[in-house]
C-alpha cells in the first residue's frame, strides 16, 4: 500500500506516467465586460423607456414607432456594441439577435430564423465556396504569382496591383464574389511576407483595402452589387405618374457618373492604407526569385483547376447574362451562384472535409445582419428613423440636403441591407427633394455612392466580413478606419455633387 502511494505521488500508476496541467489564473476582463453589460443594459433602457412620439412626413402621412419597433432599436444598438467591440465571436452575437426578438416576442420565431437564411446568405455561401475551390485547386496561387510578377516586390505597389485587380473585377462581378476569390490570393501574398502567419501592418492594409477597395469598386457599374438594378427599379416607379412612365437610368449613364467617383475613392483608399498601414518592410527581398520558383513548380493548368475555372466563369457569364437579357430575369443570382458549389462537390474536386474550412462565424454573421436589418425595416424601426432624420433638413439649402440624405443611408447601410436602406429613404427624400427644387438623379445618384460603401461595420458588407476571416484586424479597427474613411468619403461625394457631376451634365436642380 505504501509503495502505491508512493508511485501515485511520483506521478505515476503502474507503468504509466500522468501529467496534470498547470493551474492558469485566468484575469477578468474587465473592459469585454463592461461593453457586454453596456449593450444589454441599452436594450433594457429601450424596453422600459415609454413610446416614442410619432413623426410625420411632408405629405402628412404620419410615422408610430411601435413598441416592436422601439425595441429594434435597443436591439440594434445592443449588437452593435457586441460586434464593434468583439464581446463574443461575431456569429454569435447573430444568434443572440434572434434569441432575443423570439423571447421579448419582437417578431415570430419563424420569421426570424428564417432571415439567417435570407438568398442573400445562400450568395455568400456560394461565393465562399468558389473562393475555396479556387485555392484548393491552386487556381490562387497561380494568380498571385501572376500579379506579383507584374507589381514587383514592392509593398506599396503590391498594395496598388492588389486594389487595382479588386476594382476591375467589380465592374463585371458581384462585390462579394471578387472579394470571396481574391481573399485567399491575398493570404498567399501575406504568407510570402510573413511566414508565420502573424498579424502585420501589411496584413492589416491588405486585408482592410481589400474590403473598401470592394465596395468603392462595386458602384461603378450595375454588375457590381444588386442594389445598383434595385434602386433603378425604384428610381423609375417612384418618378412615374399617371400616363407617363418613370425616368429610367440606362447601364452606360450610370457607370458615366460613377466611374470618376469610384475610381477616385480607389486611388484614395490606396493612399490611406499606404499611409495608416505602411508596411514593415519596404519591398520583399528575393520575392520574384522565389515566385518565379514557385510558378516552375506548379507546372502547367491540372484538369482540376481548368474544370474548376470552366464551372465559376460559366455561373458569372450567366450572371452577366442575367443583368442584360429580361428572359433570364427569373433566374435567381443566389441559385446560379450555388450551381457551382453542387457541381464541384459532384466532380470530386472539393470534398466533404472542405465543408469544415467554410467559415461559418462569417456565414453566422451575415445571417445576423439580415436578420437586425429585417427587423428594423418589418418593426417600422427604420422607416421611423429615416422620415425623423429627412424632416431636421426639409428647410436646408439644396446642397446639405443631398449630403444628409446620402450620409443617412451610408449610416443605414452599415447596419441593414443597402437595397432596404434605398427603399426606405428614396421616396421621403425624392418628395423633399422636389419642394426644394432638388432634381431626382443627384438624390439617386449621391445615394448609391454611400449605400456601395459601408466602411464602419463588418455586417456592412459581405466584402467586409470576408476581409475580417485574415485575422489581420479586429473589428475595432475596423470601425476606427472606417470614422476617417466615412468622412473622406462624405467630403468626396459633396465635391462631386456641387461641381463635378454638374460639370459633367448631371441634372442637380430643377429648372
Amino acid at each position: 500500500m505504501k509503495n502505491s502511494k508512493n508511485q501515485k505521488i511520483n506521478g505515476k500508476v503502474g507503468q504509466k506516467k500522468f501529467y496534470l496541467k498547470p493551474k492558469v489564473e485566468r484575469k477578468i476582463d474587465y473592459k469585454r465586460w463592461f461593453f457586454a453589460f453596456l449593450g444589454f443594459g441599452l436594450f433594457l433602457l429601450f424596453y422600459f423607456l415609454p413610446p416614442f412620439p410619432s413623426v410625420t412626413d411632408p405629405l402628412g402621412k404620419t410615422f408610430q414607432l411601435t413598441y416592436q419597433g422601439k425595441l429594434a432599436l435597443g436591439l440594434f444598438l445592443w449588437a452593435g456594441i457586441w460586434w464593434v467591440f468583439e464581446v463574443v465571436p461575431i456569429g454569435i452575437t447573430s444568434i443572440l439577435i434572434g434569441v432575443v426578438q423570439v423571447l421579448f416576442l419582437i417578431r415570430e420565431p419563424r420569421v426570424v430564423f428564417t432571415d439567417f437564411f435570407d438568398p442573400s446568405v445562400w450568395f455568400i455561401f456560394g461565393s465562399l465556396i468558389i473562393g475555396l475551390s479556387f485555392q484548393r485547386t491552386g487556381i490562387t496561387q497561380r494568380m498571385a504569382y501572376r500579379m506579383l510578377k507584374i507589381v514587383g516586390e514592392k509593398t506599396t505597389s503590391i498594395y496598388l496591383g492588389a486594389f487595382a485587380i479588386i476594382g476591375i473585377l467589380t465592374l463585371i462581378m458581384a462585390h462579394t464574389a471578387v472579394a470571396a476569390a481574391v481573399y485567399p490570393i491575398l493570404m498567399t501574398i501575406h504568407a510570402l511576407y510573413e511566414e508565420n502567419e502573424q498579424p502585420t501592418k501589411f496584413g492589416k492594409g491588405l486585408f482592410i483595402g481589400m474590403a473598401y477597395t470592394a465596395g468603392a469598386g462595386s458602384i461603378v457599374t450595375l454588375l457590381g452589387a444588386a442594389r445598383g438594378p434595385a434602386a433603378i427599379g425604384f428610381f423609375k416607379e417612384i418618378t412615374s405618374s399617371p400616363g407617363m412612365p418613370g425616368r429610367e437610368i440606362s447601364f452606360f449613364e450610370l457607370t458615366y457618373y460613377m466611374l470618376p467617383i469610384g475610381w477616385l475613392m480607389i486611388l484614395i483608399i490606396w493612399a490611406y492604407i499606404s499611409i495608416v498601414y505602411k508596411p514593415e518592410k519596404k519591398t520583399i527581398e528575393g520575392l520574384r526569385e522565389r515566385v518565379e520558383l514557385l510558378s516552375e513548380r506548379m507546372g502547367k493548368f491540372t484538369k482540376e483547376e481548368t474544370i474548376t475555372l470552366i464551372i465559376v466563369l460559366g455561373a458569372v457569364l450567366l450572371l452577366i447574362l442575367r443583368s442584360f437579357i429580361p428572359e433570364l430575369k427569373f433566374l435567381d443570382k443566389s441559385a446560379i451562384m450555388l450551381l457551382p458549389t453542387i457541381l464541384l462537390f459532384l466532380l470530386n474536386i472539393l470534398k466533404v472535409k472542405d465543408l469544415e474550412d467554410v467559415p461559418w462565424n462569417i456565414i453566422l454573421l451575415f445571417g445576423g445582419a439580415m436578420c437586425i436589418g429585417f427587423c428594423l425595416w418589418q418593426t417600422g424601426a427604420a422607416n421611423w428613423l429615416a422620415v425623423n432624420w429627412l424632416v431636421m433638413f426639409k428647410n436646408a439649402p439644396w446642397l446639405v440636403f443631398v449630403v444628409s440624405i446620402a450620409l443617412l443611408v451610408l449610416i443605414l447601410t452599415n447596419f441593414i441591407m443597402n437595397v432596404a436602406a434605398i427603399a426606405i429613404t428614396l421616396p421621403i427624400s425624392l418628395v423633399i427633394g422636389k419642394y426644394l427644387g432638388v432634381a431626382p438623379e443627384v438624390i439617386l445618384f449621391a445615394s448609391l455612392v454611400t449605400a456601395g460603401m459601408p466602411f464602419l461595420l463588418l455586417i456592412g458588407a459581405a466584402p467586409n466580413a470576408i476581409a475580417y476571416e485574415s485575422k489581420q484586424f479586429t473589428s475595432g479597427e475596423f470601425f476606427r478606419n472606417g470614422i476617417i474613411m466615412s468622412i473622406i468619403l462624405m467630403i468626396v461625394l459633396t465635391l462631386f455633387v456641387a461641381y463635378i457631376w454638374p460639370l459633367m451634365g448631371m441634372p442637380v436642380l430643377i429648372k
